[in-house]
């Protein structure tokens, strides 16, 4: 990103730059700074935008053969065109050749780097990957944007927001908004006004209704899935919340046990690293003997609504008291 950050300050675009991964946030941050940098006037007679599948290699190649009007270059924004993916010879061919009067920026999701597209971007111009942040990236991220806003924020209180709305930039920028409004008049952002305010996230809340059944704490764990219900969540989908949790427990339990780290648990289960290491600390808690039997019962109580010899609401109340009992 150091290279793109320079680009951008400089003005010494390369012809195509290639924007991919999970954080949403930073892609879209990035593409409106490049466009901006491009067209510091607001002028966008040489700005085009094509976004989804179906788009035609052969009209973005028209395009960017077409000379600016009155400009340096022209800007070509493609978004979610899973050209990185499939096979688009023509469009990666015209890549290797193309003229500096037109500069294509690709957004994407997923990119196979062993593609051909993925190949020509990466030498003629800049391929950046916009990876979900680890912990240290986010809470200092979290700190300037609070201080950018005059109010103050300790580090436990901001590791404490990450852990209830998530590590998503795109929701945890719409929840610290909503914080700066609600601590409008206050100097510094509290615990009890992420309670107040924020929203956490369902699978937050599974989670702790989890720990509650970890700690044999069944009131707590009932009233985490009475919430649920009062949120308008279907009680199957809670079980199936829960099974997928306590299927990751079982998986993070396995790989804690052959020995590896947290970031290489993170990459083997899919879980942003500051996840994984809160299910590290999870999966102390059961033993996997006990984790598998409540994966079974929970295929067994799924049967059970499904043939009508329980209601859905009952029969997950029922698994819920069986293993947060003492």
């Amino acid at each position: 990103m150091k290279s793109l950050n320079e680009d951008i300050k400089t003005g010494n675009f390369k012809p195509v730059y290639l924007l991919y991964g999970e954080e949403a946030y930073l892609k879209k941050q990035y593409r409106d700074r490049i466009t901006k940098a491009i067209f510091p006037d607001g002028n966008t007679v040489n700005y085009a935008y094509y976004e989804g599948k179906g788009i035609n290699p052969g009209e973005l190649i028209d395009l960017a053969e077409t000379m600016p009007f009155f400009a340096k270059r022209r800007l070509i924004v493609v978004e979610n065109s899973g050209f990185f993916k499939n096979a688009t010879p023509d469009l990666a061919d015209y890549i290797k050749t193309m003229p500096d009067t037109a500069c294509f920026l690709f957004v994407e999701n997923e990119a196979d780097k062993r593609g051909k597209m993925y190949k020509a971007v990466k030498s003629k111009g800049r391929v950046v990957e916009m990876a979900r942040q680890d912990e240290k990236t986010l809470l200092y991220w979290v700190a300037g944007n609070v201080k950018k806003e005059g109010y103050k924020i300790k580090e436990q209180t901001a590791r404490y927001l990450l852990s209830t709305t998530g590590t998503d930039m795109e929701n945890l920028e719409k929840e610290l908004e909503k914080l700066f409004c609600y601590c409008m008049g206050k100097e510094e952002i509290e615990i009890s006004d992420i309670e107040a305010i924020c929203t956490t996230q369902i699978t937050n809340k599974i989670f702790d209704m989890v720990e509650a059944v970890a700690m044999k704490n069944q009131k707590k764990a009932l009233d985490y899935y009475y919430d649920l219900l009062a949120l308008k969540e279907p009680p199957m989908r809670i079980l199936y919340l829960l099974t997928r949790q306590f299927k990751l427990l079982l998986e993070v339990k396995d790989l804690v046990g052959k020995r590896y780290d947290k970031s290489s648990i993170a990459k083997t289960v899919g879980l942003h690293p500051f996840v994984a290491g809160k299910y590290m600390q999870q999966c102390r808690t059961f033993e996997k003997k006990e984790l598998r039997n409540i994966l079974e019962e929970a295929v067994d109580t799924e049967e059970m609504v499904k043939t009508g010899r329980l209601n859905d609401v009952m029969s997950v109340e029922l698994f819920i008291v069986k293993y947060s009992a003492a």
